[in-house]
């Protein structure tokens, strides 16, 4: 069996001359984390309809790790911004 690499399609991979500013880089993630999270939760409504117990139980444990990771994402977002802040004092 071959393993596959996946890769962003050209059209979503920024080259060196795009580079952005911090302040844009941490609003895009932001962004991105929010949208995340609110399809994340969109998926707990669906689950009981599996009628598999088994399968509710992972997906509802995976549902939190996922959100767990998004909200450090946030939390170092807003510790980054803290710090950039105090280094304007």
């Amino acid at each position: 069996m071959v393993d596959r690499i996946w890769r962003l399609p050209k059209e979503l991979v920024r080259s060196k001359k795009d580079d952005m500013d911090k302040p844009t880089a941490i609003h895009q993630i932001r962004d991105v984390c929010n949208n995340v999270a609110r399809e994340l939760m969109r998926l707990h409504p669906a689950v009981p309809a599996l009628a598999d117990k088994e399968a509710q139980d992972e997906i509802y444990k995976t549902i939190f790790e996922l959100t767990k990771n998004v909200e450090i994402i946030k939390k170092r977002l807003a510790r980054l911004e803290a710090k950039d802040d105090s280094a304007l004092l």
